[in-house]
């Protein structure tokens, strides 16, 4: 059963017609509402949506939750899944789900589906997260939405009790949680590295030699700042290793705790790393683009203009040629072992690899 018909009430029924399952819609309006769910699904009256089904989603807002109190004597004995999120983040002093358990005690109420899309619902499981987390007080009731869960193509996880369902309202209002210390981090070191290069590229000529070089402002002061800030990313991703090496060498044990600060270090490494690995790409991208701008253009007319003035043949030097050859050849090896880094830290590239495959290419 699934009570309401907004966009995701249209979506779940959808996709649990397309898995096999008989369906019943509960809706206040059903002869308005009959025409947005699949013909297979049967649209009619809450109350007998609710007579017909033994597990039922609640896809209505929790200020809504109140309106079916009048089919409380109906509910007895049923699941409600509650499918529910939030605005804000701990918004409410206790879950959706423990409202709607509290409004009706004798029904038993599985948090679930809320962290899955409605276009995943309907394109299918290949097509977005496929993980659904369940909670519930209930062992025997989270063991039958687990198991309509994968019928749908979805990997159910088992979250617990229901105390858990706080949390898992949560998840889908967090904005990358694990990227904010290291999105920060990557900015102050930007705009670090974009001041002194600033101040040395275009400031400095203009006082002391009163040339204007602010063209270099939007391409080559970026470019000579992103490998800065790559390299720098790049050794914070390895240096708490070695510090928390040092601890334990230091303290005589691996189980000892590290301090908070490392701690944390250590769990953002990842985030960092491909950090590192994104400025380096630019870095690539902005110096491949270095010979098409104008004022490039103009600098190579003005030293051809100079050489056929001076009636220089050839103003070719030997060291400068290989030094530049050797500097792109190996900065392009290095961003392709970056690349390989980048690529096995991402999850599903990682858990194809055993720990010692991991540590190799480490």
């Amino acid at each position: 059963g699934v009570l309401g018909s907004g966009d995701f009430a249209r979506s779940l029924a959808v996709r649990l017609v397309r898995s096999g399952f008989r369906v019943v819609v509960g809706s206040r309006n059903p002869k308005r509402k009959a025409s947005l769910f699949p013909a297979a699904a049967e649209v009619t009256f809450q109350a007998e949506a609710v007579k017909k089904a033994d597990v039922i989603f609640v896809a209505i807002f929790r200020e809504h939750y109140s309106t079916l109190c009048d089919l409380a004597d109906v509910l007895v004995g049923k699941i409600l899944v509650d499918v529910s999120n939030n605005t804000e983040i701990n918004h409410h002093k206790e879950s959706n789900a423990e409202y709607l358990a509290s409004l009706f005690p004798a029904c038993t109420v599985v948090k679930a589906f809320n962290v899955v899309s409605a276009w995943t619902l309907q394109s299918g499981a290949r097509d977005g997260n496929k993980q659904v987390l369940i909670c519930s007080n209930n062992q025997e009731a989270k063991h039958t939405i687990a198991e309509i869960a994968q019928v749908m193509g979805f990997t159910p996880v088992d979250m617990g009790c229901m105390s858990s369902a706080c949390e898992i309202e949560n998840i889908p209002l967090r904005l990358l949680p694990a990227w904010k210390i290291p999105i920060f981090l990557a900015l102050g070191l930007f705009l670090c590295f974009f001041t002194y290069n600033l101040i040395r590229q275009v400031i400095h000529p203009y006082i002391r030699e009163q040339k204007n070089k602010l063209y270099k402002i939007p391409i080559e002061v970026v470019n000579t700042t992103l490998p800065c800030v790559s390299y720098v990313m790049l050794s914070l991703v390895y240096l708490p290793g070695v510090l928390a090496a040092c601890s334990q060498l230091y303290y005589g044990t691996k189980y000892r705790r590290f301090p908070d600060w490392l701690d944390q270090w250590l769990q953002h490494r990842k985030q960092i790393g491909l950090l590192s690995f994104f400025c380096a790409a630019l870095h690539a991208v902005y110096s491949l683009c270095l010979p098409m701008r104008r004022s490039h253009r103009y600098l190579l007319i003005e030293t051809a203009v100079k050489q056929a003035m001076e009636k220089k043949m050839t103003i070719w030097v030997e060291e400068e040629v290989w030094r530049m050859e050797i500097y792109i050849s190996v900065g392009i090896i290095a961003l392709g072992l970056l690349s390989l880094l980048a690529i096995t830290s991402l999850p599903s590239i990682a858990n194809s690899l055993n720990w010692r495959e991991f540590s190799f290419i480490q």
